[in-house]
């Protein structure tokens, strides 16, 4: 009969996804040079175009903050024994919700009294929209995963609706509010940074990778450090002991999907009170299926996340580097290379995770096989 086996907590979490990246670099080098690429040169510029300068750096910070948003909603509906694909849509929903709250008070309220009002507002609206399919599936069981996928196109609709029919600025051609009022705008990095009396280059990095840092730490503190956290998880490990133990599954089921809405819906804050100012139609931009490959990346833990979204947010701004200072090299050369590390480092995490762990046990029963031989000769 054979065993399972399973990694070591550190090499799950630290040692496996490094060397997926690593296979994943190494298979995109052989793509680039069979492409006519110099691998060095691209992943040099790449690395430029992201750490390299000020600007560079902002950029992908700037992306990591909505990166950081759409991965936690995935992971903590993965705690929860769910697969929420629904981000997308959430993050619509809470763009809405922000988007009404400063279009009705940014006009009467301060800044200070504002923003937070538009985060709740964008946490809510995520929130209840999350919270269909939740129900539905505690209390129906209609599959999440088909469920939120619909909810990203119905999501969509409404909104576009919205902007045409009801919201749209007068006189403007394109689907989009008027902008917001100055109090219902999040500070950007640059300013606060120049208020301190440092330069610093204009970006749309703004306080919102603030408040990414403070949900990133509260979800550690629900998941890992809460009594509710370890219901959560519970369930979503093994329903049936859940239930055993008094805990109600369904009511996990739903708590977990709308939290994971609110935490999509924080992008709104993100993209729309510290960038566009306004309402747009396409404000997320696939974020919240980019979340799904963050998610899987930093295996669903907060800290995993946060250097993942890192990663994808160096990606898409060294891939916009790469494709201006190399001809020839297209965004889809980009797309490329993400896929490969998503395939690598998500979707085929677990391959190499058997061969690592027969190396693990067989490097523990060396030294133990060595000090029996030693203690046998010496009884001889």
């Amino acid at each position: 009969m054979s065993q399972t086996l399973e990694l070591p907590r550190w090499m799950d979490l630290v040692l496996l996804p490094a060397l997926n990246l690593a296979l994943a670099f190494a298979v995109s080098a052989i793509v680039l040079v069979i492409v006519g690429h110099d691998p060095v040169q691209v992943l040099g510029l790449l690395v430029k175009g992201a750490f390299g300068s000020r600007a560079g750096l902002s950029y992908t910070l700037y992306y990591a903050t909505t990166f950081v948003f759409t991965g936690l909603a995935v992971a903590v509906a993965f705690h929860g024994g769910l697969f929420n694909i629904g981000g997308e849509g959430q993050a619509m929903l809470g763009g809405l919700g922000a988007a009404l709250a400063a279009l009705a008070f940014a006009a009467q309220l301060p800044a200070w009294l504002m923003l937070p009002l538009m985060v709740l507002a964008a946490m809510a609206f995520g929130l209840a929209w999350a919270a269909v399919p939740a129900a539905l599936q505690a209390w129906r069981g209609s599959h999440i995963v088909i469920t939120t996928i619909m909810f990203n196109f119905l999501a969509a609709a409404l909104l576009g609706w919205l902007l045409v029919d009801l919201l749209k600025e007068p006189g403007n051609m394109a689907p989009e509010t008027r902008a917001f009022g100055d109090s219902a705008r999040m500070p950007g990095v640059h300013e606060l940074l120049a208020a301190l009396g440092i330069a610093w280059p204009k970006t749309p990095l703004n306080l919102s990778a603030g408040l990414a840092l403070l949900a990133a730490f509260g979800v550690w503190l629900l998941l890992f450090r809460s009594q509710p956290g370890y219901a959560l998880r519970a369930v979503g490990f093994a329903p049936e002991a859940a239930r055993y133990a008094g805990i109600a599954p369904r009511l996990q089921i739903l708590r977990s999907m709308m939290l994971s809405g609110a935490l999509a819906g924080l992008v709104a804050i993100n993209e729309l009170a510290g960038v566009q100012g306004r309402l747009l139609a396409d404000f997320v931009a696939g974020a919240g299926f980019a979340g799904i490959a963050v998610a899987l990346i930093g295996r669903n833990h907060p800290t995993g996340i946060g250097l993942a979204a890192l990663l994808f947010g160096a990606l898409y701004q060294g891939g916009a580097e790469l494709a201006f200072e190399i001809p020839g090299f297209s965004r889809e050369m980009v797309f490329t290379l993400q896929g490969l590390i998503v395939l690598f480092a998500g979707a085929i995490a677990q391959v190499m995770a058997p061969t690592l762990a027969r190396l693990h046990r067989a490097l523990r029963r060396a030294p133990a096989a060595a000090g029996a031989t030693g203690a046998a000769r010496w009884m001889r």
